[in-house]
């Protein structure tokens, strides 16, 4: 049986609440930017980016390793 790293779970948890809160609330600064339009879709991208982080760091840590001998 693997054992999970529940640090790893934990920590991807951590950063879907940060990209959503990045994709949520930072935009709404786009207005005093001089390009709200390239603003905005760079604050979606990076979100994007460490939603899919968080997401690959759950499933490796739900994966786990293996128990050692």
């Amino acid at each position: 049986m693997r054992q999970r790293n529940w640090r790893l779970v934990i920590v991807g948890i951590f950063f879907i609440v940060i990209g959503f809160a990045i994709f949520l609330f930072v935009p709404s600064l786009g207005q005093y930017s001089t390009d709200p339009v390239e603003f905005t879709r760079l604050i979606g991208n990076v979100s994007e980016v460490v939603i899919g982080v968080s997401v690959a760091l759950i499933i490796f840590g739900l994966i786990g390793t293996k128990p050692k001998q």
